[in-house]
């Protein structure tokens, strides 16, 4: 495989083919990765050159290079079928303390949730209401930024008690998930986004949900004020204009490395949920925000 990498990743992006297999990914650092019949075939330049987290990951990505980041995706797509029909869904382990699967895995888990409306590969928006589904999908992904319908990963969502809004073309749009989930009687809801707008389009049709904003690497200030006036929870990643506006905002930040930030009560809430969950001890303190740590993405965009 790594034989043929230098060829695979110079093929050039262009728009997607009615019937295509294709998935487009952000991985570390902001990394733009297409996905086309379970085969990494390009990858741009990452945006980033440190990041902490990605040194975590099954296959880690010592170096920030195109080739180390779709080694690390490919391994995604051999080792658990991400982007293909053996797509495994489920999963017990925490990936990451405070990751957004692991939060709502732990407010599903404790009945302080009814759904989430997250986004799966093989199948885009979706809602789930099993905790292991939901960290079999979202712990093991990165930023989905488009997907093609895969009828198989379809059918395992379907039988596990999910929802898949649109199984025709696999859409990502937060607020179909949202009326799918209010039409099948679920109340308390966990959205994530990752396009700040759509936390104001979730919040006018569901003032009452809980909304995570993701993969936010590269958010403009503008991006970081809206996403503070819309959401209850935003994970930092790499981008300087949301440690400085939400982070300043924020109520609770969990973690220092790569944290998120709880802007509302029932942010903080589910951040709760999630410490009550981490059997590995702790140290709590108040402080003003943010709190940066001792290695962070490096440099902030």
């Amino acid at each position: 495989m790594d034989r043929h990498i230098g060829y695979m990743y110079r093929i050039t992006f262009h728009e997607k083919e009615i019937g295509m297999d294709e998935h487009i990914i952000e991985a570390a650092g902001k990394t733009r990765v297409v996905v086309r019949d379970g085969i990494v075939v390009s990858a741009e330049e990452p945006k980033i050159s440190e990041c902490p987290l990605a040194l975590r990951f099954a296959c880690p990505v010592y170096e920030m290079t195109s080739d180390a980041v779709s080694r690390n995706i490919q391994d995604r797509i051999n080792s658990f079928g991400m982007c293909t029909k053996t797509r495994n869904l489920y999963s017990s382990d925490d990936f990451v303390g405070f990751g957004a699967s692991e939060l709502i895995s732990s407010g599903l888990a404790a009945r302080f949730i009814d759904a989430a409306v997250i986004v799966c590969d093989g199948a885009g928006t979706v809602v789930i209401t099993d905790p292991k589904m939901v960290q079999g999908i979202g712990g093991r992904m990165s930023g989905l930024v488009s997907t093609s319908p895969i009828p198989e990963v379809i059918q395992k969502i379907i039988q596990g008690r999910g929802f898949v809004p649109d199984q025709k073309n696999a859409s990502l749009d937060p607020v179909s998930g949202v009326i799918a989930a209010k039409e099948a009687g679920y109340k308390s809801l966990v959205v994530t986004i990752s396009d700040p707008a759509d936390a104001k389009r979730v919040r006018s049709v569901e003032p009452g949900a809980i909304i995570i904003a993701v993969h936010t690497t590269g958010y403009s200030i503008p991006d970081a004020q809206e996403a503070g006036e819309n959401v209850d929870i935003i994970t930092a990643c790499a981008s300087r204009a949301v440690w400085e506006v939400c982070g300043a905002k924020a109520c609770l930040q969990a973690g220092s490395t790569v944290p998120v930030f709880a802007l509302t009560k029932p942010g903080k809430q589910l951040i709760l949920l999630r410490l009550a969950d981490i059997d590995h001890p702790i140290h709590l303190y108040h402080s003003s925000l943010p709190v940066h740590g001792k290695k962070e993405p490096s440099p902030l965009i």
